[in-house]
């Protein structure tokens, strides 16, 4: 395989790939390695709780700009859409910052260690 693919093909691999494995710096006992994957976990389902609470959001927004009922107060479905984006950005960012916390205390494999030159 070329280098260029292969480069192209651990990118790809990094946008699909929702969680990263950590490795431990230092030996724990299977009690805290269950607690990390628990937290990373429960960082997931509220990320996702997030994104859900955004798209309920845009939904209902579209809703009241669409309705004839509400012609006259736009302001509300606008109001929708634009608190839809900041709880989107909030969800993300709280994602990334625990993410990142853990990766100070785990470090991560290198991915390129672990693939094959082919």
């Amino acid at each position: 395989m070329s280098k260029k693919f292969r480069n192209s093909k651990r990118q790809v691999k990094k946008l699909i790939k929702f969680t990263d494995e950590y490795d431990v710096k230092e030996k724990i006992i299977l009690r805290d390695h269950l607690a990390l994957q628990r937290t990373k976990l429960a960082n997931e389902r509220t990320l996702l709780t997030y994104v859900r609470s955004a798209l309920y959001l845009i939904i209902a927004g579209i809703a009241f700009l669409g309705m004839e009922d509400f012609k006259g107060m736009p302001y509300i479905g606008i109001t929708c859409l634009g608190v839809s984006i900041i709880i989107l950005m909030i969800g993300f960012v709280r994602f990334t910052q625990l993410k990142k916390q853990l990766n100070r205390i785990y470090k991560l494999p290198d991915p390129e260690e672990n693939e094959d030159d082919e």
